[in-house]
């Protein structure tokens, strides 16, 4: 198995060359060193032969650390086409509670804020913590207290580690309004709206020429005293 691994905050590249024989490490190369590691006493022969071939020594170092790392920067280009996408939220009646949500994001490196006029909001806020999905993705949310009057001045902020643009969710009013049609609400109906931000996975790795994509859907759900109403929206 080989591959690599890029930090583009940092610039970091980490590659990585290894095999295995009946479920264990049999040989792995070490990238400080540049040479090779014998776990098992029948790969030390092997070690031997590797190490003194310094020609596959630097081809391997400068794929693993060069080749690999542009390749990566193009497949996650590739991705973001489709990955970062404007979300438009859409609901007939403003409520008291709104919930912004954002899953399906790899790694869980990321945090979520609200904020009004441009500005992050730290009073009326109720910030969840990253937490895992069953397939290894992460999701976290983020609350808000919103008086009615004041939708279109907020908005969602969703940033994950490795992506330079942040996922912004505009409350805008006046789509607000014409989301759901011209259907009223008793005065006895509470409304809480929850949006789901439902990523694509930035988990993109290039081993061996392959690439994984994944791409999801913007679910939008409307709870009332009475009921609920979900709207799905792909991506």
């Amino acid at each position: 198995m080989y591959g690599c691994e890029w930090d583009d905050e940092t610039g970091d590249v980490n590659g990585y060359d290894q095999f295995g024989y009946d479920g264990e490490d049999f040989i792995v190369l070490d990238m400080k060193t540049m040479t090779w590691v014998a776990p098992q006493q029948q790969a030390v022969a092997t070690k031997q032969k590797w190490d003194n071939n310094k020609g596959f020594l630097a081809q391997e170092k400068d794929y693993l650390t060069n080749e690999c790392r542009d390749w990566l920067k193009k497949y996650v280009n590739y991705g973001r086409s489709s990955l970062m996408r404007t979300v438009h939220l859409k609901s007939k009646t403003p409520s008291s509670r709104v919930t912004c949500h954002a899953t399906g994001f790899y790694p869980n490196r990321a945090m979520m804020f609200w904020r009004k006029d441009g500005e992050e909001l730290h009073e009326d806020v109720d910030k969840g913590e990253i937490l895992p999905n069953h397939d290894g993705s992460f999701q976290i949310s983020a609350d808000l207290q919103l008086p009615s009057d004041d939708w279109g001045k907020y908005d969602c902020v969703f940033h994950l580690s490795g992506v330079k643009e942040d996922i912004v969710t505009k409350l805008d009013k006046r789509e607000i309004k014409t989301n759901y049609g011209k259907t009223s609400m008793r005065s006895d109906e509470r409304e809480d709206l929850t949006v789901t931000v439902v990523l694509s996975c930035v988990n993109v790795s290039e081993c061996g020429g392959g690439v994984a994509k994944q791409q999801f859907v913007l679910v939008c759900s409307r709870a009332t005293s009475t009921g609920s109403k979900s709207h799905s929206f792909f991506l």
